[in-house]
């Protein structure tokens, strides 16, 4: 007995492999359309980075030849008393500053979530964002000097003898809250964006269970906006490591670097190429900034690896 033999049909190919006229174009306009944005690339960000790691094995005073010196800059680098605080100072700044900001982040959270005019409020915690970093730290100071509105409320308060808030062994503290209250307004609108995408049932069904607002938090907020949380910690570690404005302008004098005291990774290496003697050491700047990016690597991977949680979806 003979047996149709019933054919598959061909499979759909991609318009890519069909040779239409249409894929051919696409692939005409593929290298035009990439290629300026890539040159841009190359040159702004490719071309300078590779300078800097050959510039950090080097001395150079912006001008005439280049020395090769090897490792002696990262020596230079590990005996260096000052680049110790400094690299303190970043890590604090990552660390401490990065608690406070999301523990005051996340109660915001739970605190807006059922808060009527919440949007306005968001506005209002995410003005400093808004607002040049420049013109922030430069209101900062004003709040924080001898007659500023802190003292003046300290006084006002009964406090007779109030802090000398600029005074080397507390400006950098001064500039962690400085950096807490800038911080907190963008992070928390982060967070409340994520949020804003739980669906209400559940907690509803979380108050039948009468569920405590801690308990819907650990058990629903946190989990569904963990994508959010993530995200946030890795902006946070890249941009805690190359915190400089805040900290210039605020600390700064006219036409000079803070105290070290108030130094980060970030000031170490500006200090180090744009000397107030004139003399500028672009070699140890780039050995600085080359630790600042190592840094910066390895903290995005570690924190990825950290936050990394299996998606969930509802």
């Amino acid at each position: 007995m003979a047996t149709a033999t019933v054919e598959a049909p061909a499979a759909v190919r991609p318009a890519a492999e069909t040779g239409s006229p249409l894929a051919r174009a696409r692939q005409r306009l593929y290298l035009p359309f990439v290629l300026p944005a890539l040159a841009v690339y190359l040159l702004v960000f490719i071309v300078p980075s590779l300078f800097t790691v050959v510039l950090s094995f080097a001395e150079w005073a912006g001008a005439g030849p280049i020395e090769w010196v090897g490792f002696d800059n990262y020596r230079r680098l590990w005996y260096d008393d000052v680049f110790h605080s400094s690299l303190l100072n970043t890590l604090l700044i990552l660390i401490g500053v990065g608690f406070l900001t999301f523990l005051f982040s996340f109660g915001l959270t739970m605190v807006l979530r059922e808060m009527a005019g919440r949007k306005f409020v968001r506005a209002v915690i995410f003005f400093p964002n808004a607002v040049s970093a420049l013109a922030i730290s430069i209101l900062w100071g004003f709040l924080f000097q001898a007659d500023g509105l802190a003292n003046a409320l300290l006084r006002l308060a009964g406090v007779d003898t109030v802090p000398r808030w600029l005074a080397d062994d507390n400006l950098f503290y001064v500039i962690c809250m400085g950096l807490v209250w800038v911080n907190t307004g963008f992070y928390t609108t982060i967070l409340m964006a994520a949020v804003d995408r739980i669906p209400a049932y559940l907690y509803e069904a979380a108050d039948l269970e009468g569920a405590s607002p801690w308990q819907k938090f650990r058990n629903v907020t946190l989990p569904l906006m963990w994508d959010a949380v993530a995200v946030s910690a890795t902006l946070w570690a890249i941009s805690a490591i190359k915190i400089f404005e805040f900290i210039y302008v605020f600390a700064g004098a006219a036409g000079s670097v803070p105290t070290t005291k108030a130094w980060t990774l970030s000031l170490y290496a500006y200090a180090e190429a744009f000397q107030p003697t004139g003399e500028a050491r672009y070699g140890a700047s780039a050995a600085a900034t080359m630790v600042t990016l190592v840094l910066i690597v390895v903290l995005t991977l570690l924190t990825r690896r950290v936050t990394r949680r299996e998606s969930l979806e509802y």
